[in-house]
This record gives C-alpha cells, structure tokens and sequence, in this order.
C-alpha cells in the first residue's frame, strides 16, 4: 500500500519502524535511515527477528538536502516520517518538497543554536506544500500531537467552552 522512509533511527525512530512493520499491509516496504547506519542495521535485525519482516536501511545526513534527495529518489517513498532531530526538519521538508513526497514529523523545528519551538518557521512552508500537492503533518508526537488530539476530544464531547489548558511534562 506505502512506501515509508523514516529518517532517525534513536528512541522514537526505534519505536516508529516496529510499528510501521507490524502493518505490512499498510506499510509494504519501510527503510529506515539515519548517519549512523550500523544503529538501523540493529533495528532491522530485531524487526526481522520479531516480524519475520525485511527492511531496508541506509546512512543520510539529514541535514543535506541533496543527500536527502538522492535517497528519496533512490527509494521512492510516499511519505518521509521524520523522527530526526528537531533542528533537521527543514532540510527534510526541503527534500520532501522538491521530490513530491507526504512529510510528517513529531517535533517542531527548533534552530541549532537555540532551543526555542515555534511553529513560524514550518508554517512559512504551508504554501509552497499545497501547491506540491503533498502534506506536511507537523508535530504529531505525543507532545503536542497526541495531547491535541485528547483536548479535542474534550472539547467536543465534554465541553461548551475552553478557555485554557495546563499540560504538566514530567520529563
């Protein structure tokens, strides 16, 4: 059905390529890359060993474009799942934009030099991926992504009205 590159292999990137490959009727063929490639090879060795299912592996710099590029022309995805580095997501976004291809990430671009999250610098990219024709589904972790979408339940099924919400993080 799709073709899925995820682009970091840490914590998250771990996660999101056993999940990926638990539905292979979804996700037909999924390759994980990352610039350590050895810690995608890991990965995959363990998805084979759970799933008895093969995926593909690779090293990129995420912060090349061209390299990014290279790789989702080599592999042809329909959609680049971000799990990278925060201040990696507007070269991937760039390299999602000139190949044609979904984008999603699940944290929201911060600078390299200051760990300050906004949404400006990615929303800058609305109208440039409306006229590609592809989507970019920006910060769907669990913070802010699966939080957004409790509160919206909230509000639609529990509540008239909102007027703030406190989300305490334990991290």
């Amino acid at each position: 059905m799709a073709r899925v590159l995820i682009v970091g292999a840490g914590g998250v990137g771990q996660v999101v390529a056993h999940k990926c490959a638990q539905v292979k009727e979804v996700f037909t063929d999924i390759m994980l890359a990352s610039r350590t490639k050895e810690k995608c090879d890991k990965i995959a060795k363990r998805i084979k060993e759970k799933y008895n299912r093969d995926i593909q592996t690779a090293k990129v710099d995420a912060d090349n474009v061209k390299e990014m590029v290279a790789l989702i022309k080599e592999f042809k995805p329909d959609i680049v799942i971000n799990v990278a580095l925060p201040y990696q997501d507007l070269p991937i976004m760039d390299a999602c934009l000139e190949t044609g291809v979904h984008y999603l990430d699940t944290a929201n671009y911060e600078p390299r030099e200051v760990a300050k999250f906004e949404y400006k610098w990615q929303w800058a990219y609305h109208d440039r991926f409306k006229e590609a024709g592809i989507m970019a589904l920006l910060g769907s972790g669990f913070d802010p992504g699966v939080t957004n979408v409790f509160i919206a339940y909230m509000k639609k099924h529990y509540f008239s009205k909102m007027k703030y919400v406190d989300i305490v993080d334990c991290n």
